[in-house]
């Protein structure tokens, strides 16, 4: 009977440590990979993450996500019409074999966009939006900028190869999580397989994730010759959603594993996790020259989730700094401090100290009204 015991308690070992989720394998032929949490932008894992590259058709994240916006805008309508031009029409790669003049709603070319990443199609969408794809990728690299992606240069719409054109998978992973906010293009980024010209023309989903994976929201995939393989994707599950990106894998089928392994990664190993303030910490500073003496400093950011590992949030550690004393005049937001949130070592929250109230300068008038008020107070 102890023998048994022993065995099975060797067996109840073994298996918790053979299913805890260890760090994902860096694919072999990918040259650069990423994983957040899209609500909070934490980079769960990372290699070569701000290594610039092309891109491929994932170029058309940042396309789609500028038609997302143009909708909920009220700039653009499911059932505009669009006309093809000659120049959309010639487009190469991936495409619906739009004719010059042929007519389409926007709705079937955003469709024929994001399930066949169809390049004539994303091209007639950005003439329409913007007067021209020039035009249009101005605004695109516009945006790039606006959400901080400073490592990202469009030269075009759909992700041919330039020179000129790449990101990053840090960048990359940024617009996918913004992209995903938008709920308009879901049900398309889902659809494995649709029909257009009355079942003439076949949408296949290039993303073999939405067949497979459990949560998977969407995603995008890119191939060309100097890119190689490539896919962005975003998966939710509870109150986690992740985005995975692999850029540069040798081919189709190390792209969905690698994405795979390290969606896997995040929602095996982490969880959501709300740091504490422990207010005990906070103390006034001294303030010189002021009308005032002290001021109680306050944390900037109080109350938002990070990500951590899981059953690890009893050995988060707290560290709180604070300058030791400040010369009027005091501005509303001026830095004060510092609040870190540590495990292991690692950072997984930040967040300034500052002042939320003005303090000026003691000056003779102001000295002499102080005096006065506070005379007439008794």
């Amino acid at each position: 009977m102890k023998k048994l015991v022993c065995i099975l308690s060797c067996f109840t070992l073994l298996s918790a440590a053979f299913f805890l989720p260890s760090t994902p394998v860096y694919a072999a032929s990918a040259k650069a990979e990423i994983l957040i949490e899209a609500d909070t932008g934490q980079v769960m894992f990372s290699q070569n993450c701000d290594k610039k590259l092309p891109m491929a058709s994932i170029t058309k994240t940042m396309s789609l996500l500028i038609c997302a916006e143009e909708i909920e805008a009220g700039n653009l309508a499911l059932e505009d019409k669009i006309k093809a031009s000659a120049y959309a029409s010639s487009a190469e790669g991936s495409v619906i074999w739009l004719n010059t003049g042929e007519e389409m709603t926007a709705a079937e070319l955003l469709e024929a966009v994001i399930i066949s990443s169809a390049n004539d199609a994303c091209i007639a969408l950005a003439e329409h939006i913007s007067g021209s794809e020039a035009a249009f990728v101005k605004r695109m690299n516009e945006r790039a900028k606006e959400l901080g992606m400073t490592d990202t240069r469009y030269a075009n719409c759909v992700g041919y190869d330039d020179n000129l054109h790449y990101s990053t998978a840090r960048d990359i992973a940024i617009v996918t999580a913004e992209l995903m906010k938008h709920e308009v293009f879901r049900g398309w980024m889902l659809t494995w397989l649709d029909y257009l010209r009355g079942g003439e023309t076949q949408l296949v989903n290039t993303n073999k994730l939405i067949r497979t994976y459990n949560g998977i929201l969407g995603g995008k995939t890119g191939t060309t010759d100097n890119a190689g393989c490539c896919l962005t994707v975003c998966a939710e599950r509870g109150d986690m959603r992740l985005v995975a990106v692999t850029l540069g894998c040798a081919d189709d089928d190390e792209r969905f594993s690698s994405a795979k392994e390290l969606l896997d990664y995040g929602f095996g190993g982490f969880e959501k996790f709300t740091p504490e303030t422990d207010y005990t910490q906070i103390k006034p500073i001294k303030v010189t020259h002021g009308i005032e003496q002290e001021i109680i400093p306050v944390i900037k950011t109080q109350g938002e989730e990070c990500v951590i590992k899981k059953g690890r949030s009893a050995d988060v550690k707290y560290e709180y700094t604070f300058v030791e004393q400040c010369e009027a005049p005091v501005e509303v937001g001026q830095f004060l401090g510092e609040y870190l949130v540590t495990l292991d070592g690692a950072e997984v929250f930040r967040s300034e100290i500052i002042a939320t109230r003005e303090i000026p300068r003691m000056n003779f008038w102001k000295c002499l009204w102080l005096i006065v008020s506070e005379m007439t107070s008794f």
